[in-house]
């Protein structure tokens, strides 16, 4: 199984996580999208939407990460993402969908670049955009999570929820977004973050990330 993705995008480090999760082997294929590597013809042939990550497993390469994470879990259901209570599973998906449909689309790096490039919004101005964005979909999700009164994860453990929330929480504080100011996202996110696998996926432990890379 090999997983293509870069270190910082959030759609990559949902699958090293679900992986992780898991305990799924699988080989780290950096694709640089600063680059723009995901739109070379060797790159985009296998993957039409030229975006990561691409997983490439069981003979196929699969796009989309959403529709990856489901798929992990139908075909390896060990350690599953979702749990096996229909309530509980639609309440992963509405948290974990609150964020991959409302969030990932306007705070994307080709929007962002977009921003300045056509635009010529400067950074200090797309930081603006990026926290009215954040903060549009996480009140209320912070507010959602008051009321179902979670403790360190949603469930028991952390699931598909926490898979696509962590790499929103990242790129939050890279924003200068104030997590802090969300208590339940902010004790969710410092549970896992403890974890063993999703200190293994995070960005600065990836081979790709120039920062701390040896």
């Amino acid at each position: 199984m090999k997983l293509y993705g870069y270190y910082r995008s959030s759609t990559s480090y949902r699958l090293r996580i679900a992986l992780e999760l898991k305990g799924l082997e699988y080989e780290n294929c950096p694709v640089n999208l600063l680059k723009a590597e995901q739109k070379g013809e060797a790159y985009s042939s296998r993957n039409p939407f030229a975006s990561v990550p691409m997983l490439e497993a069981d003979g196929r390469d699969r796009a989309q990460s959403m529709a990856m994470l489901e798929w992990l879990d139908e075909a390896y259901p060990a350690n599953p993402l979702l749990p096996a209570d229909i309530e509980q599973r639609y309440t992963a998906r509405e948290l974990a969908y609150a964020i991959a449909t409302e969030l990932h689309a306007p705070l994307n790096l080709p929007v962002l670049k977009w921003l300045k490039d056509e635009y010529g919004k400067s950074q200090d101005e797309i930081g603006v955009w990026y926290r009215h964005w954040l903060a549009r979909t996480l009140e209320p999700l912070e507010a959602r999570l008051a009321q179902l009164g979670t403790g360190d994860c949603l469930l028991d453990a952390p699931g598909l929820f926490e898979v696509v929330l962590l790499p929103q929480c990242y790129n939050a504080r890279r924003f200068a977004y104030d997590i802090d100011a969300h208590p339940h996202i902010a004790r969710i996110e410092a549970a896992c973050l403890a974890l063993p696998a999703f200190e293994r996926a995070h960005p600065d432990n990836q081979k790709d990330n120039p920062e701390t890379a040896s």
